[in-house]
């Protein structure tokens, strides 16, 4: 069976594996993020890279999508907040906006400046959506990467349009995220959020909501489907003695919890006959009713060992995993191949393990030696049979011996009468 296990604890996940099913986007800024930094992170010159011989990286995937009159803050992509403090001594950050050739001053008694590897907007004006480029050199390498702004106008139509979308599951507690706060919530403890839902405020210590004080998040009991909808969470941010509101719409989807049952083990027999030297194949089948076996992890184990593990020759291997229906029912199932059996197979305790997320189970299964099939009575037919005939033959030429002798006499009986009658 294919999976992304570490070896010896059943179904867990290999780093290798989960990078490899990282999406495209995330992997490249990933990269972006590693790359970028590690190039600038090397001793002090006295110089830097001239301008003009900068390498364009691309797009940031992420747009910024704000509302008028709010703080911004631009995280330069290149440089992100917890490689900055090691990289800030031997880079020179500068950020500028697509149409327009200057670059933006670093001075906060302008409405827009750069600090700390951000640019920082207070306020934000609908004039100032656009692309801004962070330019990151040092005496060796220089680079770019751009990221757009979009300002609306403040406004309750315009939430729709910078929502959030998260999932909660039906009938289940989940959570709330007051999302791309950390510019602003950085190394405080006392952060503050109001939670609204349709702008109607939310008793947040009640039955069906609570804050999680001093963070971002609100925990939601017992969602249903009514509470499918917008939400909008707010805080207050104070610079230079002002107060600004910053306000984040979240779009909250309910998603119906999938009907899963608990996976049935259905074979094999607890006990399998098979002969030294032969080939043996032991499926496992799982019966899942209506679950869907995306979900269901199924493996073999021998003496609680992964078999890869055990049997590193492949001797013994597990074969490709199945997934089929019968009568609109789901079932999986997973092969033991044997090829070939040998004597340490009778005494190793194999067992079939199957999980989903309501339960899991186990069924243990041997291997003995089949009874031999040789017989005495068939070897010893044909031989059997050859005697019989023989002893035919012999008691068919006695029994014609014994009538030609007795035919003799008869004759020789006879003919001594006849002697005796004949006249003298």
């Amino acid at each position: 069976m294919q999976s992304c296990r570490l070896h010896g604890v059943g179904p867990q996940i290999s780093t290798s594996c989960v990078l490899r099913k990282l999406s495209g986007t995330t992997m490249f800024s990933l990269y972006m993020l590693m790359m970028g930094a590690s190039a600038f992170i090397i001793q002090p010159e006295a110089h830097t890279v001239a301008a003009g011989s900068c390498q364009y990286r691309g797009r940031h995937y992420k747009r910024e999508l704000r509302l008028e009159g709010e703080p911004v803050a631009l995280r330069c992509p290149q440089m992100p907040y917890w490689l900055w403090d090691s990289a800030r001594p031997h880079v020179n950050l500068t950020w500028r906006k697509n149409d327009s050739t200057g670059t933006i001053p670093g001075e906060e008694e302008t409405r827009m400046w750069a600090q700390d590897g951000a640019l920082w907007v207070l306020p934000a004006l609908q004039g100032d959506s656009g692309t801004y480029i962070c330019t990151a050199r040092n005496a060796s390498h220089c680079d770019e990467m751009s990221i757009e702004l979009r300002v609306f106008e403040n406004a309750e139509a315009s939430l729709p349009l910078i929502s959030y979308p998260q999932f909660l599951t039906l009938s289940t507690s989940g959570m709330l995220v007051c999302p791309d706060l950390s510019e602003f919530t950085r190394n405080k403890t006392d952060v503050k959020i109001q939670w609204y839902k349709d702008s109607v405020p939310l008793d947040q210590d009640d039955e069906k909501f609570a804050r999680v004080r001093g963070t971002t998040r609100l925990i939601v009991h017992d969602v249903s489907m009514e509470d499918a909808g917008y939400y909008s969470c707010t805080m207050t941010f104070t610079h230079g003695g002002r107060q600004y509101n910053i306000t984040r719409s979240v779009e909250l989807h309910v998603r119906k919890r999938k009907e899963e049952t608990i996976p049935v083990i259905i074979s094999p027999l607890k006990t399998i006959s098979a002969s030294l030297g032969s080939r043996l194949v032991i499926p496992c089948k799982v019966f899942l009713g209506a679950s869907t076996p995306l979900t269901t992890m199924l493996w073999w184990k021998a003496n609680d060992t992964l078999i890869d593990s055990a049997y590193q020759g492949g001797r013994v291997t597990e074969g490709p995993r199945q997934e089929y229906s019968e009568n609109n029912e789901n079932y999986i199932e997973v092969p033991l191949i044997f090829d070939p059996v040998i004597r340490e197979d009778l005494n190793t305790d194999f067992k079939c393990v199957v999980l989903n997320s309501w339960s899991s189970q186990t069924l243990r299964t041997t291997v003995k030696e089949a009874a031999s099939t040789f017989s005495w009575g068939i070897a010893l037919a044909p031989l059997s049979l050859v005697f019989l005939v023989l002893g035919g033959i012999c008691m068919h030429r006695r029994c014609r011996h014994r009538t030609g002798k007795a035919h003799g006499l008869t004759t020789l009986k006879t003919g001594l009468q006849d002697f005796q009658s004949y006249p003298k």
